[in-house]
């Protein structure tokens, strides 16, 4: 008979996000701490859900059925991690930026990212490089995260990491960039720290840049 994470981590892996905030209420009924329901649960599904995305087993529109079981399901569990304690292992804020009006990426990353259990502070879309660099100042981010999906508009991510240098916020963060046109040679050549092919790379990049 599966027990309480067994259930948790199928049900994020076959996205059924109606299913994962009633199976985090019953876990906190049978009295399991909250960081357990998140590690031997949420995240394990959606670790199983990155290896089947890397194998090609699952795509985009799979993977982001499990990102919106996981975000359901932390809606419930998030408060109660809050009060217990239990920090997030990073806190990355995204964009996509000036000029660029795409945002699906840029959101299936963030969904990622909050379901490996770091904290997402989603700047929108057509993001000036001042609101990268008051985000980069605010004292808590770790990590910007910079999309674009239009060659047009990718020149924007050099634009806005020359900002952070030039206000001093370059220090204090992080750069990870990605979207569709953009190369990791691209990403060495504008500066950036790292660089995300697709929405599970991300995640692990994130977690490398933040020592997660």
């Amino acid at each position: 008979m599966e027990n309480i994470f067994e259930k948790l981590a199928q049900a994020v892996i076959e996205g059924r996000n109606k299913e994962t905030p009633e199976l985090v209420s019953q876990a906190f009924q049978e009295g399991i701490p909250p960081e357990d329901v998140l590690n031997k649960g949420l995240l394990a599904g959606m670790e199983e859900v990155g290896r089947l995305f890397k194998a090609e087993e699952y795509y985009v529109p799979e993977v982001l059925l499990s990102a919106r079981a996981m975000r359901a399901a932390m809606e419930v569990l998030r408060p109660v991690l809050v009060k217990s304690g239990v920090e997030p292992k990073g806190i990355v804020a995204l964009g996509t930026v000036k000029g660029d009006l795409h945002d699906i990426g840029k959101d299936l990353v963030g969904m990622m990212l909050e379901g490996g259990g770091f904290q997402v502070k989603d700047l929108g879309r057509d993001v000036s490089p001042q609101a990268f660099v008051e985000a980069a100042l605010s004292g808590d981010v770790q990590v910007v995260g910079l999309s674009a999906l239009l060659t047009t508009t990718m020149e924007n991510m050099r634009v806005t990491i020359k900002a952070l240098e030039e206000s001093g916020a370059r220090d204090k963060v992080k750069v990870l960039v990605g979207g569709a046109p953009v190369t990791e040679a691209y990403a060495k050549e504008i500066g950036a720290d790292g660089y995300g092919e697709d929405a599970v790379s991300a995640v692990e990049v994130v977690k490398s840049l933040v020592g997660a």
